[in-house]
């Protein structure tokens, strides 16, 4: 996997291994708007990738006709649009759509399907308002982002935190990274070279039918965002990139506590 990392950013490819990754998104197609070409590099390099999508998206899409439909449709479209970057696992927390809030509950189960996995890297939407594409922080985008910051430090690695968890044989867990997208500019510390998965990354997009009355302009738009992005990451014209910001949870320095 090609990864250009800024010299601000903690992860070094080169030193720091990646096997297992859980993402947490507010809606079904979150995940390949932010982060699909690095997903797809991750799962090429063997990476085992899986999903939790908050909620059922049931908000979603523009035909009065599909109300009923809507939650059976996107969860297929996610499906679909993960098998395209070589993801099988994804998981539901059935949040409605809209109303996402960073509760007890959510949080439980955001440290549950942590435990469950123990991955080496979470990856969730940023909990912080972007000011410059306000699109990209949707209220259930930021709740994702809080709930999940909340949830990795400290209940994740408290044994006495949601002791049902640990009584239920879900050990705590010390996670070492958090990825982080959408959110500020001025946040992002590391950027994945993703001109190899462009084309993995649209077609995933794609597969949301009920989101884009519009094809053609989301095209253009992504296109012209990862381009932006790349330029932003100090990559040679004509390269893609996504962009994260990285945070060391449990490193070589982490101090319990601290």
């Amino acid at each position: 996997m090609s990864i250009n990392a800024t010299a601000q950013s903690p992860f070094n490819p080169d030193h720091h291994r990646v096997e297992r990754v859980l993402c947490f998104t507010a809606h079904p197609d979150d995940i390949d708007f932010g982060a699909a070409g690095t997903i797809a590099a991750w799962t090429a390099a063997g990476v085992e990738v899986s999903y939790c999508i908050m909620t059922d998206g049931d908000a979603g899409g523009f035909d009065p006709a599909q109300r009923e439909e809507i939650v059976a449709m996107r969860a297929e479209e996610q499906r679909r649009a993960a098998a395209l970057v070589g993801v099988t696992d994804i998981h539901y927390l059935h949040e409605r759509d809209g109303y996402l809030e960073p509760t007890h509950e959510v949080m439980r189960g955001v440290v549950k399907l942590i435990r469950e996995i123990r991955p080496d890297v979470v990856l969730s939407m940023h909990p912080e308002r972007n000011w410059n594409r306000i699109q990209k922080s949707h209220p259930d985008h930021l709740a994702v982002g809080e709930a999940v910051t909340r949830a990795v430090y400290p209940a994740l690695e408290n044994p006495f935190a949601y002791p049902d968890l640990a009584a239920a044989g879900l050990a705590a867990y010390k996670l070492p990274w958090l990825w982080l997208f959408a959110g500020p500019e001025e946040r992002e510390n590391h950027f994945v070279d993703v001109t190899a998965h462009v084309e993995e990354k649209l077609a995933a997009i794609h597969v949301h039918a009920t989101q884009h009355p519009d094809l053609d302009a989301m095209d253009r738009t992504v296109r012209a965002l990862m381009l932006e992005t790349g330029a932003r990451a100090g990559l040679a014209d004509g390269r893609s990139a996504e962009a994260f910001h990285v945070v060391t949870i449990n490193g070589s320095g982490t101090i319990a506590g601290f």
